[in-house]
């Protein structure tokens, strides 16, 4: 594996982590329709603002959202770049499996 593929890994991985909780999902779909302040996404989810915190950081350090200080209140917003960076990842890896043209395989 090279380090260009490593890193992709553990990109995959990061981002897979952070797509696999049900809240943290529906912060993504919250932020396609653009910014919002930390206080509109925990009243419209119904969570405490700890919680939330922790779900924004690992949306963060995927790099799939970006945060802005406006005072004491932080905004939020889906990081473009690094959702696309996920799309090719998996592409890649989709179009990397069609052109190895592996034949299926019978176990026994």
């Amino acid at each position: 594996m090279t380090k260009q593929q490593s890193t992709d890994l553990a990109r995959a991985v990061s981002c897979c982590r952070a797509l696999s909780d049900e809240t943290r999902l529906r912060i993504i779909h919250m932020l396609v329709g653009g910014e919002r302040c930390v206080c509109e996404l925990a009243e419209e989810l119904k969570i405490r603002q700890p919680l939330l915190s922790f779900h924004l950081k690992t949306l963060k350090e995927a790099g799939l959202v970006r945060v802005r200080r406006d005072g004491r209140w932080m905004h939020y917003t889906l990081d473009p770049d690094g959702l696309e960076q996920v799309g090719s990842l998996l592409s890649r890896l989709a179009t990397d499996h069609r052109e190895a043209g592996v034949p299926l395989r019978t176990c026994c």
